[in-house]
């Protein structure tokens, strides 16, 4: 089940969004730069976020930096879409201004939710997501009737369907609650961050209402 697009305009032009976009763009071409250049791994534990380091009080900078850093195509790709389909309404509801700095501190307590699982781990946390799933759970409170265009792939059926907000956000959430619990057995601090996602959602959720610029129609 995949977010294609939702039938929800906004009311403003989302500067604020079409900039995070442009900036992801941006690092991920820088990146693939230092990787012909055989640099890249050295970028990624510099600016990656890395529990351990972050659980000693070193390179905080990095709850920052390792927002705008990705692991591949597909990575950038799907942070990048959905972004760009949750996050205009997202802005225009709370304002350029606030929702900068909620966008940035949705990422931060990701981040954060996913040390706290991992604390011990050497291996940097990268991307887009914890912040944006912190988008995910302000439109999912805010907008939960909007409907969605999902696109649905059952073995060979494909169909592209219209969904509610609720449902369609509400098991991506679920879904990465229940993945990142059947994980922990696995002791492993890589792949996805499932936790970052779980912990962004949750922030995003709690925050949307404090933060709304004005009321919905």
């Amino acid at each position: 089940m995949i977010p294609i697009g939702d039938r929800n305009p906004a009311r403003s032009v989302p500067l604020v969004t079409w900039t995070l976009i442009a900036v992801n763009l941006g690092v991920f071409v820088y990146e693939l730069s230092l990787w012909s250049q055989g640099r890249l791994e050295e970028f990624v534990y510099t600016y990656g976020a890395v529990p351990a380091k972050l659980t000693k009080g070193e390179a905080l900078h990095t709850l920052l930096t390792s927002m705008f850093i990705h692991g591949g195509f597909l990575h950038i790709a799907g942070n990048m879409l959905y972004l760009y389909i949750f996050g205009d309404n997202v802005e225009d509801m709370m304002g350029r201004v606030r929702y900068t700095l909620f966008y940035f501190f949705s990422g931060i307590v990701a981040m954060l939710a996913q040390v706290a699982v991992y604390p011990d781990s050497q291996l940097p946390g990268v991307g887009a997501s914890g912040a944006i799933a912190g988008v995910l759970g302000a439109y999912f409170v805010s907008y939960p009737t909007a409907k969605v265009r999902t696109l649905i792939i059952l073995g060979i059926i494909v169909r592209v369907v219209y969904l509610p907000a609720a449902l369609v956000l509400g098991l991506w959430f679920l879904l990465q609650v229940l993945t990142g619990l059947l994980s922990l057995g696995e002791m492993q601090a890589g792949g996805v961050a499932y936790f970052a996602h779980a912990g962004g959602f949750a922030a995003g959720m709690l925050l949307a209402p404090l933060l709304r610029k004005h009321r919905r129609g």
